[in-house]
């Protein structure tokens, strides 16, 4: 019975440090997924556990971390130190000097399609 007792503790502790690494109950936004600049040279993924995963041209995650959406405010602390913010429009997020798209989304087809020129789209580096 000890030894019942003793697996069931550590079972429902394990539980507990499991759920803590994801997003709270009622902290959901509509922004999880996938966000792409118009030339797909960045890809943001904004995963439910309020993690995020960039990858940059052929370099997948390039840069990882942790965000939080308050509103239209998204504000990111990637796990190399740095820190950043972006604003939500609808379909399209405003962030680092980019311009990124909901992928497949109204916005993001007609990006692609107007992105030759375009600014936003550019598919240097940016600062980081």
């Amino acid at each position: 019975m000890r030894k019942f007792l003793i697996t069931s503790l550590l079972l429902a502790t394990a539980g507990v440090l499991a759920a803590s690494k994801t997003a709270p109950a009622g902290r959901t936004h509509p922004y999880v997924g996938m966000w792409v600049t118009a030339d797909n040279h960045i890809r943001q993924e904004l995963l439910p556990d309020n993690r995020y995963d960039e990858a940059r041209g052929t370099r997948a995650s390039a840069y990882t971390g942790r965000y939080e959406v308050n509103g239209n405010h998204i504000d990111y602390w990637d796990d190399s130190g740095f820190t950043a913010d972006g604003r939500f429009e609808g379909d399209v997020l405003h962030h680092g000097g980019y311009l990124f798209y909901r992928e497949g989304s109204e916005a993001h087809r007609n990006a692609v399609s107007g992105a030759a020129g375009s600014p936003g789209t550019a598919s240097a580096e940016s600062s980081r």
